[in-house]
């Protein structure tokens, strides 16, 4: 990220702690910028939680040296846009994003339910208008997992449906192997 984008994701994290400060929002409200919108985040259903820690065990298997397996963070994509997915892998260790997060990742989760058409297109417009190679998306309502790569404008140009049974293969661990059935609760 550019010094540049960094001082206006500053400048948005503090005009955010204003808002705080003047009551606008709760400090413990749980928010994403997506598009320059502001956008509350609902809560955890069990089965929501439940898939988010079984995506983040089976990620942590086959990421290790050289990786980062973030849960619930933010990504610092660009100014209007920094959102916080269930996962993100990221290349490097934790304390190199002491200063400032990752702006950037190998591969994005979301876990979808209540969600799902947010992640399938707004979310999905912003991870590959970023760049982002491979964005999967756990969709507990139709018990499957949606794989999407190679990121072309805003939009994915390959999509793959993977049922348990299944299993993908990430494009940053390619010799490495999840089961499908070890994503969904």
């Amino acid at each position: 990220m550019s010094s540049v984008s960094v001082q206006r994701h500053r400048w948005a994290r503090q005009e955010y702690e204003r808002m705080i400060a003047a009551g606008v929002f709760h400090p413990q409200a749980r928010l994403e910028l997506i598009d320059g919108d502001i956008v509350h985040m609902t809560p955890q259903g069990s089965l929501h939680a439940t898939a988010v820690r079984l995506a983040e065990d089976a990620l942590r298997a086959v990421f290790s040296a050289g990786f980062d397996v973030r849960v619930q963070m933010p990504l610092a994509l660009d100014d209007s846009s920094e959102p916080e997915p269930d996962i993100a892998v990221v290349t490097g260790a934790p304390r190199d994003f002491r200063d400032a997060h990752p702006a950037g990742a190998a591969l994005v989760v979301e876990v979808s339910d209540t969600t799902l058409a947010f992640d399938c297109a707004q979310k999905k417009r912003v991870y590959a208008g970023s760049g982002i190679r491979e964005y999967w998306i756990v969709n507990l309502i139709d018990r499957q997992l949606e794989v999407y790569r190679d990121p072309r404008g805003n939009d994915y140009t390959t999509k793959t449906i993977l049922r348990s049974g299944q299993s993908v293969s990430p494009l940053a661990a390619p010799k490495e192997d999840i089961p499908i059935k070890d994503l969904l609760p």
